[in-house]
């Protein structure tokens, strides 16, 4: 059994080490429960070319805008990026958009649209609880779970996805990841974690496996 999976990480908030690391933990973890994953890290202007190599699951963690303080603000995904995603995911492919990859990309309907959700805001970081919805047990593996985060609040399309973990902080609830299919490929959007301390917690390193497995269709829902 081979496991492929390609990665796009960090943003300007967003650490390129800390997840790059928290990735390495997930593989490490999934190749001792499955063996033969390869991880592939690559920048988001080689994206498109590797979607053409077919891999089973893309990961992407980095929010849109390249330069989010700056007087005029570039964004790195297009119609074109957005069109090529949708259409390997259409066509058999894994998708996790994991916490800041649902972040500022509003103006791409058509990823927007395959996510059925986005982030909205967070506040400061603070203890989030992450509470697991029933009959989620082939992803989330832990009832409840905590740590300190960014409390991800975000519009999810609740009618037309599965969801699968709520959150709950001083801010309020929202919704945590979700899941559906998307044509032939399957999607899964993951809001935490933005700190190490999440990133590397058990259960969410746990959690993590289960997607990607899920995604890659090592397991069935």
């Amino acid at each position: 059994m081979s496991l492929k999976i390609t990665a796009v990480l960090g943003d300007y908030y967003h650490n390129e080490k800390v997840s790059f690391n928290a990735s390495e933990k997930t593989v490490q973890m999934l190749n001792e429960e499955i063996g033969g994953v390869e991880i592939t890290y690559i920048s988001p202007n080689e994206l498109i070319e590797d979607l053409n190599k077919k891999p089973d699951v893309v990961i992407l963690f980095k929010e849109n805008r390249l330069n989010p303080e700056d007087d005029i603000v570039t964004n790195w995904m297009d119609k074109d990026i957005a069109s090529a995603i949708t259409k390997y995911v259409e066509n058999g492919g894994g998708w996790i958009a994991w916490h800041s990859g649902m972040a500022k990309y509003e103006n791409v309907t058509e990823y927007i649209s395959m996510l059925r959700g986005q982030f909205k805001y967070h506040g400061a970081h603070q203890i989030v609880e992450y509470i697991a919805e029933p009959g989620s047990d082939f992803i989330v593996k832990d009832k409840t779970f905590k740590f300190l985060d960014e409390h991800y609040m975000v519009d999810c399309e609740e009618e037309n996805t599965n969801v699968l973990l709520r959150s709950r902080s001083v801010d309020g609830d929202s919704i945590a990841a979700w899941a559906h299919e998307y044509g032939n490929g399957r999607v899964m959007c993951i809001a935490p974690a933005h700190l190490e301390e999440g990133l590397l917690h058990p259960a969410f390193q746990k959690m993590m496996v289960n997607s990607l497995k899920w995604c890659a269709r090592k397991i069935s829902s």
